[in-house]
Order: structure tokens, then sequence, then C-alpha cells
């Protein structure tokens, strides 16, 4: 069990679920006749849509939810593992959904669940302004997942720009770290790349990162470019620009060599904080 395939689905979410999850199914299936034991989707795969309040009334609770079911049921027919990457998820008497990632097992149960905890709330210049809180509530608790490979850490899109959490889910025993998203383009350009290398490079571990590519309603895009990055920081596999999915043979035990070579995982010194200057 040292070795397996992983595959990084990229699509362009419609603003409604059904045409969404018809594409994504079709893309799934194909990872799968492709070879793929782990297949996973990017951030808010199912619906992106850019209205609060349309996407409030589209959401559904997770325990009656029909796009989940059918990830579930794709789970059974294609008997691979599958990450949502995330679904906007209707949350019982409160205004905001959670921006929630699942992964399913072969047999089609959820084994993990992962709420986004870092909210997407920037002005990234040309315009371009996004308050991702007005529509979700943040999460609070990291996931570490257990996939027949080894550990799996859970996290989604703008949380890449938050080290330590990754940190503690490589201490905690994540191999491989999910980042599922649907990037800007002017941030895609200036940071994607270099910020999922460093992820790998610093904690030793797989990074997987399916993303959402092209244009959405009402003129949103988003800059693609899935990325499979080994350990060493290495690109295994880049989805650049086209919907489709990319594949990447995961050897396990270059996460024990890359941690080897450089220790920093074991290296770690607790230190006393510099004061905030006036």
């Amino acid at each position: 069990m040292n070795k397996f395939i992983a595959a990084c689905v990229q699509n362009t979410a419609d603003r409604d679920p059904a045409p969404s999850m018809k594409k994504l199914g079709n893309l799934i299936r194909q990872a799968r006749d492709a070879g793929s034991d782990l297949i996973m989707t990017p951030e808010v795969c199912h619906m992106l849509e850019p209205r609060r309040k349309l996407g409030m009334e589209k959401a559904q609770l997770e325990t009656a939810n029909e796009s989940l079911e059918i990830f579930q049921s794709l789970a059974q027919e294609t008997e691979a593992w599958l990450l949502i990457g995330s679904m906007a998820i209707k949350i019982e008497n409160e205004q905001r959904m959670a921006n929630r990632s699942f992964l399913i097992d072969p047999d089609g149960n959820i084994i993990a669940r992962y709420d986004k905890i870092h909210m997407f709330d920037v002005d990234v210049g040309e315009g371009d302004t996004y308050r991702e809180s007005n529509g979700y509530r943040p999460g609070e608790t990291a996931t570490l997942a257990t996939l027949p490979w080894g550990g799996l850490g859970m996290t989604i899109c703008y949380d890449m720009r938050f080290p330590y959490l990754y940190r503690d889910l490589a201490k905690a025993g994540a191999d491989f770290l999910t980042a599922p998203s649907a990037f800007t383009v002017p941030t895609g350009r200036a940071h994607w790349h270099v910020l999922l290398r460093a992820r790998a490079i610093e904690n030793g571990c797989f990074v997987f990162a399916p993303a959402q590519v092209g244009e959405h309603a009402e003129g949103r895009k988003t800059y693609g470019h899935s990325l499979i990055v080994d350990p060493w920081g290495e690109v295994l596999a880049d989805g650049g620009e086209n919907v489709g999915f990319i594949t990447a043979e995961i050897d396990v035990s270059k996460v024990a060599e890359a941690r080897s070579r450089v220790p920093s995982l074991f290296n770690d010194r607790p230190y006393a904080a510099p004061k905030k200057s006036n």
C-alpha cells in the first residue's frame, strides 16, 4: 500500500447544482477509468452562485442534500475514495452556510468533514473584493482523516496562507494535505504555485490542490492549475487552464525520505514571541 494514483478534477461550476453535478460525475468516472484510487474535486465544486441570497436559497442541509447523495453514489459506483473539495452546506437556524469538505470511502460512507476555517475577506485589487464571511460561517476545528495510505490533512483554499494550520496537521500525522480551491486569477498568478510548494516543502507532505477554472456566472473567473506536489516541492502534475483532471502516482515513501533529508518538523523549538512594538 505504499503507492496509489491520485487525481484532481478541474471544473467550471455553474450557478446551479444540476449541470455541475452532471459534469463532475463524468470527470470522476473518467478519472477512475484512468486508474485513480483517490479522486478530489475543487472548492464549492457543485455550485458557484455569486449572489449570496440565491446561494442561501439553493444550498441544502447536509442531512437531505441531493448533490452529496450523488457523490456518495459515485464513490460506490467507482469504488474509489472521493475528497469532495467543498460544498455550500445550509446550516439550520443560521443565516450563513458552511464551506464544507467531505471525505467519502468506496462504500459511500462519509469518513471525515472539515469546515473552512479562514474566510476569504480581501481586496485583491482591480475592483475585486470578496467577503466570504458574509455568506459562510468559519469553522473552528482542524481535521485529520485516515486513508489506506496514510494521514490526510483537510484544508480549503484561503487556508493555505496560514502555515501553522498545516504544521499542526503534519505533526498530528498528515502525510497528505488537501487544498481544494476556487482561486482568483490575480492571486493565482502571483501566489498559487509558490504557496502550495511551500506547504509541501516545509512539512514534507504531498499536497493535492484541485481547483476550479474558467469563467463563471456574472463574470467571476477562477485560476485553474490544479496541482499535485510531492514532499520535496516538485510539481508532479499541473492542470493548466482547461476543464479535465490530472493524475500522479503517489509513492508514500517519499514523505519519510523528504523528512529525513530536512527534518524541520522535528527541529521545531519553542520560543518567546516578540512583543508588539508601539
